[in-house]
């Protein structure tokens, strides 16, 4: 099969098609991940052929609301800013793409919306991949009701697809789960610190650096591609800093993680059975950082010091999101989501 893998921008949209996406290589199907342009070194350093899709030349600006603590809610997120602005400018180099590449099967991210245009236009079959730690948020018809009104301003569209995740969170029996694939653990000896791809401020990270100086580990942070290391200043000597860092290779060696709560490094730490110390941001974070604490498994921290050296000093944290990790290994590993990709891509009247 040639399946064209769709998402958004940034890690947290892009990730959780990574393990579906290698598992489709491994199986021998022609994969290429399309994208606006701005990703390609996250999509190519994950070993995908990559397709740049166009993206708003002021899109930094329309989005700064979400990420600077004054959320528009969910209404204007997905119809002005996933449709009206991503979507619109990622159509044409979609339809492009499909209409050229014709492939068999094109699996997205529920928050990716130029290809639910396209696939509509090519009848081409659809499965999406939920990014969200609440797998409920992703097969929600409020969702596909609030989607929908954008979506008929740019054409046909469908929003019927099979929904696959990696999550086991989430009420909600119209999903198909599949296992993590998280590493065995080897160490812990590091912290391992996270904010997601979107800030643009170094104050935070400076602050979190500083308030684990003295914790007992070496910490790793990763900032992402907006702000210059140079701008952290000096550092803590336990401080390691690095735009990026595959989390697969990082979880192994955590003993703890420090968090926005965003899914997907949640959802990879819990995998891993690692606590999480929460300083919960944007949309999900708040509601993804209570479920963990709920759980046992993680901090609403306060004092982020405070809370990693908490979480360091009771086994009960370790011990909940190991209970966590145990229920994901139970769940069907990945490879068998191809098996699926088949059945969708053949069930297609071309």
């Amino acid at each position: 099969m040639r399946i064209i893998f769709a998402t958004g921008q940034g890690g947290g949209h892009f990730q959780p098609l990574v393990p579906f996406a290698r598992a489709a290589a491994r199986a021998g199907h022609e994969v290429v991940v399309a994208a606006p342009g701005s990703a390609r070194g996250m999509v190519e350093r994950a070993g995908f052929a990559f397709h740049a899709l166009g993206e708003p030349w002021d899109r930094a600006a329309k989005w700064a609301p979400v990420f600077n603590g004054n959320a528009p809610g969910a209404v204007h997120v997905v119809q002005e800013l996933f449709i009206a602005l991503d979507a619109r400018a990622a159509l044409p180099g979609m339809l492009a793409l499909v209409h050229n590449e014709r492939p068999d099967l094109i699996v997205r991210e529920t928050t990716e919306f130029a290809s639910c245009v396209a696939s509509a236009h090519f009848n081409v079959p659809v499965v999406d991949v939920g990014p969200h730690l609440d797998a409920a948020i992703d097969t929600d018809a409020g969702l596909r009701e609030i989607a929908a009104p954008a979506l008929e301003q740019l054409g046909p569209f469908r929003l019927d697809a099979p929904v696959v995740t990696l999550s086991p969170f989430g009420d909600t029996d119209a999903v198909t789960r599949f296992r993590h694939p998280a590493g065995e653990r080897v160490d812990e000896s590091l912290i391992y610190v996270s904010f997601g791809s979107e800030i643009r401020s170094p104050d935070r990270f400076r602050e979190t650096a500083y308030a684990l100086a003295d914790v007992p580990r070496r910490v790793l942070m990763t900032i992402g591609r907006h702000v210059d290391p140079d701008a952290l200043g000096p550092l803590p000597a336990n401080v390691r800093v690095e735009r990026w860092v595959d989390q697969g290779e990082v979880m192994p060696h955590a003993a703890a993680m420090v968090g926005h709560g965003g899914s997907g490094g949640t959802l990879a730490a819990l995998a891993a059975g690692v606590p999480i110390a929460f300083l919960p941001q944007f949309v999900d974070g708040p509601a993804n950082a209570a479920r963990v604490e709920a759980l046992g498994a993680g901090i609403i921290a306060t004092d982020v010091g405070d809370a990693v050296r908490r979480l360091l000093a009771y086994p009960s944290y370790r011990a909940a999101a190991e209970r966590v990790a145990s229920e994901i290994r139970g769940l069907p590993p990945v490879e068998d989501a191809v098996d699926l990709f088949s059945r969708s891509a053949g069930s297609a009247v071309r």
